[in-house]
């Protein structure tokens, strides 16, 4: 039992290096493909919408509930590794790399949501503080290109890709040969697609999943477009920050504050934790262009630190009160559709971002992601009870 949550943590974390993948080498591919800068948000929201794509299907047929989780992981886990190769295809169009991204995001489907689902099945007790490691990997899986990209500079920039994808498979594998079904797994015996509607009549379910959506209304924006705020200070400024690898450092310290935050929910509530990690998060939305725009780079990348922290800090935490507030029978399902709502906000917020970054290069445009945090942080007060 004790050996089961480092298994799951590093099997997410090497499949989960699939999400940015593609963003860590993208001055490569649009030097290759005389692509613009905007294809930055195309590219993020191409793996969004696969994913939004492949948690809807995979909870309306309620697939990690009537199959084995570890076996579904697997799967998926080998399958998004061999989309992901696609990118190194010589002469790939960009209509070609937006549909192997595409097709990337939708088998992630069945392995972020999915690894919930099992640590679920084993962890009922302490699961905030399970989640928050799990959650942990997923934010350095998702930064992992970027330090990728900067130590092999003198490397072709297929390697990335080709490590990624080998994680994938090393991280499924490790899933399906070292973690059986959990002992508190309920399965779903019977076809139910109404079931990922079903759970939002429980009040306690709707104000977690209405706080998760703010949650990602701000949280993959401002991951796809550190690099950009990045390079824009550099070109403003002509300083010469390692966009790569503050990137990485940026996006990875969300890691150590979803472990933190899954540590405090054994001592304080869950709830709790994640208001006020949405207030702090969005106050960083509404102060950005005073640091974006300082001639201190110490002070902006103090401040990208903390907001790295605080963005996610709050996401396992959501997850606990989903998985704790859904049916056991249909836990995995609830997951999977709070997750596929929240990444089809996240393609609204990008692409809003990245529009507004085209047309006016302003600092004030990551004001706009504030609206997330506060419509989140109104659904926590309103709704449901402070001691969930």
């Amino acid at each position: 039992m004790k050996r089961v949550l480092p298994i799951i943590v590093i099997s997410q974390f090497f499949c989960t290096s699939l999400w940015f993948a593609g963003n860590a080498i993208l001055p490569e591919i649009i030097a290759n493909l005389h692509l613009s800068q905007s294809f930055l948000a195309h590219l993020t929201s191409a793996v969004q919408f696969g994913f939004i794509t492949g948690t809807l299907l995979f909870a309306a047929l309620t697939i990690s509930d009537r199959f084995s989780p570890s076996r579904v992981f697997f799967t998926c886990s080998v399958v998004a590794a061999l989309f992901n190769l696609a990118i190194v295809i010589d002469e790939i169009s960009s209509i070609g790399l937006l549909a192997a991204r595409f097709a990337t995001g939708f088998f992630l489907a069945g392995i972020y949501p999915v690894g919930m689902k099992i640590a679920s099945d084993y962890y009922q007790k302490g699961l905030g503080k399970s989640l928050g490691f799990l959650v942990g990997a997923l934010v350095l899986g998702t930064a992992l290109p970027h330090l990728l990209r900067s130590v092999s500079t003198d490397f072709p920039w297929k390697y990335v890709i080709f490590s990624t994808s080998g994680l994938s498979v090393i991280g499924g594998i490790a899933m399906l040969l070292l973690v059986p079904d959990g002992p508190f797994r309920k399965p779903g015996q019977q076809l139910n697609p109404s079931a990922f509607l079903k759970v939002f009549g429980n009040a306690r379910f709707r104000s977690a999943a209405f706080g998760y959506f703010g949650h990602m209304w701000e949280l993959y924006a401002f991951w796809a477009f550190v690099p950009v705020m990045l390079a824009m200070y550099n070109s403003y400024t002509n300083s010469a920050l390692n966009v790569s690898r503050y990137s990485f450092l940026i996006i990875a310290s969300g890691g150590v504050a979803c472990v933190t935050s899954g540590l405090l929910s054994q001592k304080f509530l869950p709830k709790r934790i994640a208001t006020i990690a949405l207030c702090l998060s969005g106050l960083c939305c509404i102060v950005s262009p005073i640091l974006l725009m300082n001639s201190s780079s110490a002070a902006l990348i103090i401040f990208l630190f903390f907001w790295g922290l605080v963005v996610i800090a709050d996401s396992p935490l959501f997850s606990t009160l989903v998985a704790q507030s859904a049916p056991e029978d249909s836990r995995g399902t609830a997951l999977t559709i709070v997750n596929c709502i929240g990444f089809s906000i996240t393609i609204v917020s990008i692409q809003l971002i990245g529009a507004l970054i085209e047309a006016t290069h302003s600092h004030y445009t990551y004001m706009v992601l504030a609206i997330g945090p506060v419509l989140g942080v109104s659904a926590l007060l309103k709704n449901g009870s402070s001691t969930t």
